[in-house]
């Protein structure tokens, strides 16, 4: 079969691939992508289609095996190789685990600032801290809403000096 009648053939039976193209990708944009890279992949290979057999058929085995080899390798991508002696693979999903002593000790120094704050800015944050909105808190301390909000603001700023660590 010469390049041209082949050509002809393929643009024939192209139509076919953009249905089973969205069917395995689920997506327009990447089921283009691989329309048209099955599109590329018969072009450059029709030396290996035999004249007579079904053309649709050799074309979706194409499209179904660079999706299948698309999928791989995005797995293979997630997966992150530890070059220590051991070949360990290490899955990137997992989850860290907090050290409860460190934990601890960060919490002691957050509640020592705190404790340190002018007492004008401790009492609203202790109560925003304690989960009371702001109009709660201004109407417990007899203060205006904007006094609230500016104190709390100041302990916060206040707090963020003195815990420069974190």
């Amino acid at each position: 079969m010469s390049t041209a009648e082949f050509d002809k053939v393929l643009v024939q039976n192209a139509d076919f691939l953009k249905p089973f193209a969205i069917n395995l990708t689920r997506d327009s944009e990447a089921a283009n992508d691989l329309y048209q890279e099955t599109l590329y992949k018969a072009l450059a290979n029709h030396e290996k289609y035999n004249a007579g057999t079904n053309i649709k058929a050799w074309l979706f085995t194409i499209m179904r095996n660079i999706f299948i080899n698309d999928y791989r390798r995005k797995a293979k991508q997630r997966t992150i190789f530890d070059n220590t002696p051991n070949d360990f693979l290490l899955n990137s999903q997992q989850v860290a685990v907090s050290n409860s002593a460190e934990g601890a000790m960060r919490l002691k120094e957050i509640h020592e600032a705190i404790h340190h704050l002018p007492e004008i800015f401790k009492t609203p944050f202790q109560l925003y801290f304690d989960g009371y909105k702001y109009q709660e808190i201004a109407d417990v301390l007899s203060e205006p809403l904007g006094t609230v909000k500016s104190r709390i603001h100041f302990a916060r700023k206040l707090l963020k000096d003195r815990l420069t660590r974190y």
